[in-house]
């Protein structure tokens, strides 16, 4: 048999998002299924130093990401990727978008379909290079993969996918999300300079995780409420940001709202832990792991009620309109003022959390490569 490829350069490159995502599925790929030969490959670096089983071969390829991108999606040159990775029997690009392949059969994950719910929350450049490389990928696919039924239904009816054609594999939680004691919580509070008490979010800051919004919500509270509470937002700085910026400056919260930036996952869970809410207001999710990770660490959650998001929340949060900061000022104040909803929320988030895991997505994964590969129903059941 040959082996299936995998682009592994998101996992490597991408600290969130994206990144996550394919990192916790792949390397529960790698715990499930050590027989099948992969090819992991990843632009300009080292596909993670963490070692692998003797079935995964990880391969460096000497040009970057943006190199590739341009190569591959903007000048579409008919480079195969075999030449970087040897023959395949399957290839799977993991991030929107698929490079040229001479012989193998094609699985390639559409995480959201943002850019066309949503285009004024990209720059010009972005948007371009999304509209024009990730319809031709989807049209090349022979089976996309989406993190939700949400993608799904967008990939349907805004592309045209056949619904045969289209499998959802979900994202999961790792272990290490759990609620954490207070000396780690206090560490991580001083590492990033974090008065109790707090609200936390968490997303890249772009229009799309829909901060400002939260800005205005958290000023309703100090304003109608006198709420003490310090608002944190983690995440780096993506694109279309600066409304963000201002909106901190023109309320006169700069004392108030700590921009921390991108956090380290070892300190995120005792981040979640030490939050009194977790806010996840996105205009649009295609699955929304934090959403599940403040959970998995016994934080209420206040969401948004659109895309994907009322799927993975389930009764485990309180969902409201993303386009009302009133309505997210009031969910907000439920959260921290009503004791007993505070308990039903942490204990409907542990019972939510524990449906997403990463070894069940990784089964629903390998089933979509035996799928294509011919090798459907020839393998053990596994535990």
């Amino acid at each position: 048999m040959m082996p299936i490829g995998i682009d592994y350069t998101a996992a490597v490159r991408q600290g969130a998002g994206i990144g996550r995502y394919t990192r916790g599925l792949i390397r529960a790929l790698a715990e499930l299924d050590q027989e099948t030969p992969y090819v992991l490959f990843s632009a300009g670096r080292d596909p993670d130093p963490r070692p692998w089983p003797a079935n995964f071969s990880p391969r460096a390829l000497p040009l970057s990401d943006r190199h590739l991108a341009i190569l591959w999606q903007k000048l579409r040159l008919p480079l195969p990727v075999e030449w970087f990775t040897g023959p395949l029997d399957l290839f799977h690009s993991p991030d929107f978008v698929l490079p040229p392949v001479r012989r193998a059969r094609t699985v390639l994950t559409i995480h959201d379909l943002s850019f066309l719910r949503h285009p004024e929350c990209f720059s010009p450049p972005l948007l371009r290079y999304l509209l024009n490389a990730v319809p031709r990928s989807v049209e090349r696919a022979d089976l996309v993969l989406a993190d939700s039924e949400n993608t799904r239904d967008d990939l349907i009816e805004m592309l045209g996918v056949p619904q045969e054609r289209i499998r959802v594999v979900y994202a999961g939680v790792e272990p290490e999300f759990a609620p954490r004691p207070e000396a780690e919580v206090a560490a991580a509070r001083q590492r990033y300079g974090i008065r109790r008490p707090y609200l936390l979010g968490l997303g890249t800051l772009q229009p799309r995780k829909n901060f400002v919004r939260l800005i205005e919500a958290y000023r309703l509270l100090r304003q109608e409420r006198g709420i003490p509470h310090q608002l944190v937002i983690g995440g780096g700085r993506g694109w279309l940001y600066e409304p963000i910026l201002e909106a901190i400056e023109v309320y006169g919260l700069q004392e108030d709202v700590r921009l921390i930036g991108f956090v380290d996952d070892a300190d995120l869970p005792a981040l979640y832990t030490g939050a009194e809410v977790f806010a996840f207001p996105s205009l649009y999710e295609g699955f929304g792991i934090p959403l599940l990770e403040a959970m998995a660490c016994g934080t209420p959650v206040v969401a948004s009620s659109a895309s994907s998001l009322p799927e993975v929340a389930g009764e485990a949060a309180l969902l409201v309109s993303p386009t009302s900061s009133e309505a997210l000022a009031e969910a907000l104040w439920r959260a921290l003022d009503d004791g007993a909803l505070r308990e039903t929320l942490r204990a409907r988030g542990f019972q939510q959390c524990h449906q997403f895991t990463w070894r069940a997505s990784a089964q629903r994964l390998l089933a979509c490569y035996d799928e294509l590969t011919g090798r459907e129903g020839q393998r053990p059941e596994s535990g």
